[in-house]
């Protein structure tokens, strides 16, 4: 479903349907009646930190970060978000506000269900429950992952690293070579955790050593070996 203005709703639910699976024919027929689907463009705040959670969001079109304000204005950009998931569940779950902020880095369309809505069938399908909890299990294994690697890597480990793990998570282009993603110099440091000035810098070094081709923010990934070598060792 391609991002745009005039929202299928119907499709859309069917994209809410499929990240929360093993709902009943009535426990959609809930969720429909009780679900907002909006167009957001490219650089739209979805929910910022400190703000309490009234919906479950599920991202069903488009592309998303969240990241968290940082010292002397530099953020750190904790997940990057592709359709079909949720967003911001792990605070509408604990009751409490926003840790993070949401912000769409392309076009994208989210659908917003009832909180209430959403608890009542957490209740009664623990099966849904479970399902939930997994997704929250794999996002806590990366995150402890990627603490690791902004502690023990150097630069360069962590760009070959980023570059990868954008790669895995948005798919090549029909080349497979472009990422499907594109991300401002700034973004790559956050999410990297290292300033813009060396993120560049980096990035030119992986250039000129014909790791990757770039063409302002588009990046091609011509020796991914190469990249996964830097990766794994943690520093070139």
């Amino acid at each position: 479903m391609k991002a745009k203005r005039e929202i299928d709703f119907d499709k859309a639910l069917e994209s809410v349907f499929s990240i929360l699976m093993y709902l009943t024919d009535k426990e959609k027929e809930q969720i429909a009646m009780n679900c907002s689907c909006i167009f957001l463009p490219k650089r739209k705040m979805i929910f910022s930190e400190g703000e309490i959670p009234s919906h479950l969001i599920c991202l069903v079109n488009g592309q998303a970060k969240l990241y968290k304000e940082g010292l002397a204005g530099r953020d750190w950009i904790t997940r990057m978000v592709n359709s079909v998931e949720l967003i911001g569940y792990q605070a509408l779950f604990s009751g409490e506000k926003y840790n993070v902020s949401a912000q769409t880095i392309q076009d994208s369309v989210i659908c917003k269900i009832e909180k209430d809505v959403m608890f009542s069938i957490f209740k009664k399908n623990h099966k849904v429950i479970m399902h939930i909890m997994k997704i929250l299990a794999r996002e806590l294994g990366f995150l402890r992952t990627k603490t690791i690697t902004l502690t023990q890597k150097h630069i360069k480990g962590r760009l070959a690293e980023t570059l990868l793990f954008l790669a895995d998570t948005y798919g090549f282009e029909d080349d497979e070579q472009t990422i499907k993603v594109t991300l401002s110099r700034e973004d790559l440091a956050n999410l990297s955790n290292m300033t813009t000035a060396n993120a560049i810098r980096t990035l030119s070094m992986f250039n000129a050593e014909g790791l990757v081709v770039l063409d302002g923010r588009v990046i091609k990934l011509v020796n991914v070996e190469g990249l996964k070598k830097i990766s794994q060792l943690g520093f070139y």
